[in-house]
């Protein structure tokens, strides 16, 4: 098998798949090493082929759902993250990513395709059992999520659970925290 036809294979195999491939078992699915896998990864991105890196491995971008977004401002307790996102998915939405405005580092972003109460189980038992904790610790547990529904109206409901649960950083002269 040629490299052009390894990365070909690549992309239709990522493209399968819901859940990011590791490295290495893409390289053991391709009979290559796993250096030859990222440097294939590094090929095909300078191909513009839309192959996200996370902590779990690899995942072809997924082109976003038809319909809305909207930037949240958080604040609560690690305790109340499952809360928080399962406030969000419960309603219909997708948690996009997460983020924080550092004072000295800007903003520093993480994705997180959170779209049901299993992938926020998955996620919080991965924070659990890692050596690292959840984002909104470095900025005193204020943190925004880009959510995406398929309404306006989803995203109302989602906004008016997360104010009932007191999630929302109220803005500036106003009762609610949606950017």
């Amino acid at each position: 098998m040629s490299g052009e036809e390894r990365r070909d294979g690549i992309v239709r195999y990522l493209s399968c798949r819901d859940k990011p491939v590791s490295g290495a078992a893409l390289a053991r699915e391709f009979g290559v090493s796993r250096q030859v896998i990222v440097q294939d990864i590094a090929l095909l991105r300078t191909a513009n082929k839309e192959i996200l890196s996370t902590n779990r491995g690899y995942l072809v971008q997924k082109s976003r759902p038809a319909g809305c977004e909207r930037v949240f401002k958080c604040c609560h307790t690690v305790e109340q993250a499952i809360e928080e996102l399962n406030c969000i998915v419960d309603q219909g939405g997708v948690v996009e990513n997460v983020y924080v405005r550092h004072k000295v580092y800007g903003k520093i972003e993480a994705g997180m395709n959170i779209r049901s109460r299993r992938d926020v189980n998955e996620y919080i038992e991965r924070i659990r059992s890692g050596k690292s904790t959840l984002l909104m610790k470095i900025t005193s547990d204020y943190h925004y999520h880009t959510v995406l529904a398929e309404s306006e109206e989803v995203l109302d409901a989602i906004e008016r659970e997360l104010g009932q649960h007191r999630f929302l950083v109220p803005r500036r002269g106003q009762g609610t925290a949606a950017e």
